[in-house]
């Protein structure tokens, strides 16, 4: 299944385009411009140096979040725009937490992707890799830290990942060599994870109408909603 997959959850933007057994092309940018600004101009880059055209696709897919509010909306609407103008197009949105974990799912074992969400609250995930197979071991959350973290079984192999995940080893896994930390390039968000968890299980499309966020924790108009309710 060719398969077009954007992310702009986070403070990179990335586009990748693969088939299912291979990654046929993926760009990543780390940029202080809106990803409204450059995320459509990457999408068609990337699929003109492909030498395709969205009716040459099967599917596209985004992140879904947590991440950046805005983000995300962007992202969501750009997948929305791209099917409404191809809408024999199989749309999906992919944790970004379970995609993170799909980034590293070379390492066997447990994969905890931790973002940060604001001062001592991240978002973290607990995910098992085995033969290159990726399955969630609980619900994605927003978290404290320090709880979180304290009940960490950390017996075993555990790869962290994500924004928040040099800091979280120096901070309460120092000492502990079953506690690594994963390279660099794989700590931020890739589009071509996005391909391979859409490609573990496709029967997770959905109409584009139905494609949604899924921040974890309520948003700023939500929270100043509850606050003007109060």
């Amino acid at each position: 299944m060719l398969t077009l997959a954007i992310d702009t959850s986070g403070k990179v933007a990335s586009v990748a385009v693969a088939d299912g057994e291979r990654l046929l092309a993926e760009k990543i940018l780390y940029t202080r411009l809106t990803h409204s600004q450059i995320i459509l101009p990457m999408v068609q880059e990337l699929l003109e140096d492909c030498s395709l055209g969205f009716g040459d696709l099967d599917a596209v897919v985004c992140a879904a979040g947590p991440g950046s509010y805005t983000g995300l909306r962007i992202g969501i609407a750009a997948v929305k725009g791209i099917v409404m103008g191809a809408p024999h197009l199989k749309c999906a949105a992919v944790s970004t937490l379970e995609a993170l974990a799909f980034g590293c799912s070379a390492f066997q074992g447990r994969i905890v992707p931790v973002m940060y969400a604001r001062p001592k609250i991240v978002y973290a995930g607990e995910y098992e890799s085995r033969g290159g197979r990726v399955t969630a071991l609980s619900a994605d959350r927003v978290t404290d830290e320090a709880e979180f973290f304290a009940a960490l079984d950390v017996s075993g192999p555990v790869m962290l990942t994500g924004d928040r995940c040099p800091e979280i080893k120096e901070l309460y896994f120092a000492g502990n060599d079953n506690v690594l930390v994963s390279p660099f390039a794989d700590r931020l968000q890739r589009a071509s994870a996005l391909c391979a968890a859409f490609a573990a299980d496709p029967g997770r499309a959905v109409p584009a109408e139905a494609l949604e966020a899924s921040y974890l924790q309520a948003t700023r108009a939500e929270k100043d909603k509850a606050h003007r309710d109060q």
